[in-house]
């Protein structure tokens, strides 16, 4: 494209569900550079049928220049997700392992479950194998910025990473029969 063209095309990106611009071609180019247009962030401009994924424009080769492309879902590996998916459980256990080991009595380490004195277990182990995760994500060359703030919220976390990563929502769904398993128990 001629520099008298570039001036005159004018694009749009969304970040965080809004839509942003005009910017000239240029300016665009500048955003990449920069970071804020990235692989997965949306575009369009005059002549697309609809908003796109900047990989699947005519940016894409000035994606390439400043990052390779992140490795896609089928080849990140997923153990520490699944581990997530049943962290509700597994706190559980450890919630209870911890309560019979620091209580003198069956009986007290029963009420101590009974009335979740040991909660925290739970909420620090989703909550650090999500940041975990969502580190893993980062590295393999995800902008993760957009649920990186939702690891602490554990199934909004989850459900943002499968659509990220295209992949099923079956991790979700066990963390979220997990989770109604250990409120039951």
């Amino acid at each position: 494209m001629d520099a008298s063209n570039t001036e005159s095309v004018s694009w749009f990106y969304e970040t965080d569900g809004q839509r942003k611009g005009p910017i000239t071609e240029e300016g665009m180019l500048a955003l990449i550079k920069q970071g804020t247009v990235t692989y997965g962030t949306l575009v369009w401009k005059a002549g697309f049928p609809e908003w796109l994924k900047a990989e699947d424009s005519e940016l894409r080769s000035h994606l390439e220049r400043v990052a390779p492309p992140p490795i896609t879902g089928k080849h990140i590996g997923n153990g520490v997700v699944w581990t997530l998916a049943f962290a509700p459980l597994i706190g559980y256990i450890l919630e209870s392992a911890f309560a019979y080991a620091i209580n003198s009595s069956d009986s007290a380490a029963d009420a101590a479950m009974s009335d979740s004195k040991y909660w925290f277990i739970t909420l620090a182990l989703n909550i650090g194998l999500s940041y975990f995760d969502e580190g893993r994500l980062n590295r393999a060359g995800y902008d993760t910025g957009k649920f990186k703030a939702m690891a602490w919220l554990v199934p909004v976390y989850l459900y943002k990473r499968a659509k990220a990563l295209n992949q099923s929502l079956g991790y979700f769904i066990v963390w979220m029969v997990c989770f109604v398993l250990t409120m039951i128990a």
